[in-house]
């Protein structure tokens, strides 16, 4: 008997595992997030984090720089946008379960000021809390790309 529960919760955890990676996914919800244009900084809840910066010019070669560093992240792909288009949502996966971490990043120009604005937002697609591993991930391929230019902290 302890024999067929053992082997029973083995079989839900395997089914979940392949769950998780194989669960079909809608590009146009995760790459179009109702983010409005927001002041420089960034925004932590539990289940996201936002970091929003002004960036000089057209942004064009900042976003270019930024998504080398994306795309150099193990287990992460784009999963939708283009540099082009100046929105990429890009999945990570998590180590051990696969679980998908969505990011899209968002380049939009403030015409007036001959700025840009870069903001990027991570969330998780299963669970309540992300245990701030989107605000490391994004913190580290912003920290990147500061040493890379030379430029200051991200609220800047």
């Amino acid at each position: 008997m302890l024999k067929i529960i053992v082997l029973g919760l083995i079989g839900l955890f395997v089914a979940f595992a392949v769950w998780v990676r194989l669960a079909p996914t809608d590009a146009a919800f995760w790459h179009n997030p109702q983010l409005p244009v927001m002041s420089p900084g960034e925004y932590p809840s539990p289940d996201s984090f936002v970091s929003q910066r002004a960036v000089e010019g057209d942004g064009v070669e900042t976003l270019a720089r930024l998504d080398a560093i994306i795309r150099a992240t193990p287990r992460t792909i784009v999963f939708a946008g283009a540099l082009d288009a100046g929105k990429i949502t890009y999945v990570t996966r998590s180590r051990v379960m696969g679980f998908p971490d969505y990011t899209t990043v968002t380049l939009a120009s403030l015409a007036p000021l001959e700025r840009s604005t870069l903001q990027v937002f991570g969330r998780l697609r299963f669970g309540k809390s992300d245990m701030g591993v989107n605000r490391t991930r994004i913190q580290g391929w912003l920290g990147e790309l500061d040493a890379r230019t030379g430029t200051g902290t991200p609220t800047q």
